[in-house]
């Protein structure tokens, strides 16, 4: 492989067995390529290419170990075999050791004896990308992260295949065109936008670009954590495309905190040459961005697009309901009756090009009427038709669908039936066979079949897009006996995310449980939460839960069942504004379930936090300010004038000691300079004297990190404007765009 992509040629194998000396061959004249890079003008052959492979490490060929091959040489060439000899070997070859094994080849008859060792070996694969992407097949060659890595790849170009039928629609936007310069001049964007208005598609389009024209190695990553694990150091031209990168149809904190704990790595990737796309529902973003700390990474602020469907001109609006209605299935006769109320249909707010493209298949149209207010309802209230559509399916496509949506992520193909499974297949009055038909049926349209990432070989079923699984969710609910199916066949993780039991209504539809069924999830979490290990994404999912996705009798319910449920929450860890449990104390005291032997608990803690760390996020964060009385934070307050004030010195020179020189400076003293900011801010009003001890500690912290930093002549950063769209105008045209629509 590495013979024949260095030097061009058809180089031919022998099977292992009965090689005669030759693992390889070409018989003709080597020609040179234009660009090719190693070894130069080679004689005319015959040529005999012969492979020394060891397992060890830093392993030495030496002359003897040819001994075998120097008795086939003079056989080979006798018979008018080898004229050339090249061997090829993954050890290293001391210079006399070539020299000594030159020599033999020479007499033994070779007119052209060559010796490439593993450095050669190495330097060549390592100069050649497409040689990178070759790795698993070259012998010994290439570390287990490489192998995966052209998994990666090949997963992201089979992804983009999959998704031709959307690029075929593709419009070039005002948006798309922003955001190609920023990922051209920053190596980063965040596009956000409403659900619909097709972010993904411009991220697809941009990976698609990122193959074609620049060149890249693309890698469709599920998170930051998959991001990192797949960015290669050493292979600058990489893109990495991240569909809701902090949620599908809701904020995921398990993910926003993934990326906060991974963004040194994946700015250092940004800065070392990689490209990365992320993607984001606007109002998922909004709920992200306090836990980014931007203030650490202001790149993700600066280089942000902003997909906004209001401000998509009607010209782009007019080509992109073109497309995806020429492009559909729809028959002409279907299209003749729908030509007449396109141009109203263009003007909807808001336009979703995600409706536009379900407007142009028959299995979202079967019972629209094609009028203009029909066409007109369709585009502008989507969620009432996809109910309207859920409702008249059968038997088999609702079953296909809510086997889907009860596995979560994908829904693993071929089939493979649990009890609860077939519980949702006997109460909906399906069959497994029906129920496998329709599955086939439903993709392309509400479903699609993908192969799972990182194993090539598993396929499985998920929703087209998030918004069909929004629809199928807010259908779910009005279907309680589907409901108690579901509940029992949920898993913790599940459970966790996809049930609301009476939380505020926020975007983003979940599985909401009514009050006759808080006893049965009761009792499930309640056997569920001893087996959850402890890791940060379990603690977080499970304290996200009672914090955004129960009422107050839902809590009640469950405290009363788990008594040891509230205290095993006022136990605080060491940083604040990493902790999750202090939203469920909020939760808890809104609720009035905090007992005052809980809060004492709570307040101890903080005392010790405030002054020894210092942390003052309880008085930044909002859930402190519900679980705190005004004189509890004023008794904390002056605590910190009395403790931590006379200790300033002695706390600064503590965080000093603890940095280390390969931690940026900056990034090291952030969270201090918060801290000491939020208390300096506290005593601001009424104690002017401490408000001035924590500005002169915060002047030394800005001494101590320019003093840190070895070069202060650092590069000024450029921002990046984020794009806030063109504003809405018709653009004049002598003729419609539509007239052709039914030819």
């Amino acid at each position: 492989m590495v013979l024949r992509e260095v030097w061009g040629q058809s180089v031919h194998s022998f099977a292992d067995s009965n090689d005669g000396g030759r693992d390889g061959a070409f018989y003709g004249a080597w020609q040179q390529l234009a660009d090719t890079t190693g070894i130069q003008d080679l004689p005319v052959g015959p040529f005999v290419l012969q492979c020394k492979h060891t397992k060890k490490a830093d392993a030495t060929l030496s002359p003897s170990d040819l001994d075998d091959e120097f008795d086939k040489v003079q056989t080979l060439v006798r018979r008018g075999l080898c004229r050339s000899y090249i061997l090829l070997t993954n050890a290293r070859v001391s210079g006399a050791s070539e020299a000594t094994i030159r020599e033999r080849l020479l007499q033994a008859g070779v007119l052209y004896p060559l010796v490439l060792d593993g450095q050669w070996v190495c330097d060549t694969i390592a100069s050649s990308q497409r040689l990178r992407t070759f790795v698993p097949r070259v012998y010994g060659l290439g570390d287990l992260s490489q192998i995966l890595d052209e998994r990666a790849y090949s997963q992201a170009q089979s992804l983009l295949g999959y998704l031709q039928e959307d690029l075929a629609t593709f419009v070039v936007t005002d948006a798309y065109r922003h955001a190609v310069r920023a990922v051209q001049d920053h190596g980063f964007v965040l596009l956000l936008g409403e659900p619909a208005v097709g972010k993904s598609v411009i991220a697809a389009t941009l990976a698609m670009t990122a193959l074609d024209s620049w060149g890249c190695l693309t890698i469709n990553a599920h998170d930051a954590e998959d991001l990192v694990r797949h960015w290669n150091p050493h292979e600058p031209n990489q893109f990495f495309w991240i569909d809701d990168a902090f949620g599908a149809v809701r904020h995921e904190p398990q993910l926003t905190d993934s990326w906060s704990r991974h963004m040194r790595q994946v700015m250092t990737a940004v800065h070392g040459g990689a490209k990365v796309v992320l993607t984001s529902r606007d109002y998922i973003y909004r709920d992200a961005r306090p836990y980014l700390k931007e203030y650490a990474y202001p790149l993700l602020h600066e280089q942000q697009v902003v997909v906004d469907v209001a401000q998509l001109p009607l010209e782009e609006r007019r080509q992109i309901l073109y497309n995806h209605i020429s492009l559909g299935d729809q028959p002409p006769t279907v299209r003749a009756k729908m030509k007449p109320h396109l141009e109203a249909a263009a003007t909807q707010e808001p336009f979703h090009p995600e409706v536009a493209r379900r407007l142009g298949q028959r299995a979202f149209t079967r019972h629209l009427e094609l009028t203009e207010s029909g066409i007109s309802h369709f585009m502008g209230h989507p969620t009432e038709f996809l109910h309207t559509i859920y409702a008249q399916l059968g038997p088999d496509e609702k079953t296909a669908l809510a086997l889907t949506y009860q596995a979560g992520n994908q829904l693993p193909a071929p089939l493979s039936l649990n009890p609860a499974q077939d519980a949702i297949i006997t109460r909906l009055g399906s069959t497994p066979a029906g129920a496998g038909r329709a599955l086939r049926a439903l993709t392309g349209t509400f479903l699609r079949l993908a192969t799972s990432f990182g194993d090539n070989t598993s396929q499985g079923w998920s929703f087209r897009h998030p918004t069909l699984q929004e629809g199928f969710a807010e259908f779910m609910a009005d279907d309680p006996n589907l409901l108690g199916i579901f509940l029992s066949g949920l898993d913790w993780e599940a459970a966790l995310t996809r049930l609301d039991c009476g939380g505020n209504d926020q975007p983003g539809t979940l599985i909401r449980v009514p009050s006759t069924l808080y006893p049965a999830v009761a009792e499930r979490l309640r056997h569920i939460e001893p087996q959850l290990s402890r890791e940060w994404v379990v603690e977080l999912l499970w304290c996200n839960f009672f914090a955004t996705r129960c009422s107050d009798a839902f809590l009640k319910h469950y405290t009363e069942k788990d008594p040891a449920f509230v205290p095993r929450m006022t136990r605080i860890g060491s940083f604040l504004d990493s902790m999750h449990e202090p939203k469920v104390l909020a939760r808890l005291q809104q609720a009035h379930l905090l007992g005052p032997q809980d809060r004492q608990r709570v307040l101890d803690r903080l005392a010790e936090l405030a002054v020894e760390t210092p942390d003052a996020a309880w008085l930044r964060r909002p859930e402190w300010q519900a679980i705190l009385s005004s004189d509890e934070r004023q008794q904390l307050l002056q605590l910190v004038k009395e403790q931590l004030v006379p200790e300033l010195e002695w706390t600064l020179d503590s965080w000093s000691s603890s940095h280390d020189s390969a931690d940026d400076p900056a990034e090291f003293y952030a969270s201090l300079e918060r801290e000491l900011e939020t208390y300096r801010d506290a005593f601001e009003g009424n104690d002017p004297a401490t408000a001035a001890a924590f500005e002169q500690a915060l002047a030394q912290v800005e001494e101590m990190v320019t003093s840190a930093y070895e070069d202060p002549d650092r590069p000024p950063h450029t921002g990046y404007q984020p794009h806030t769209g063109s504003p809405t105008h018709d653009v004049p045209y002598d003729r419609s765009i539509f007239d052709d629509i039914d030819g």
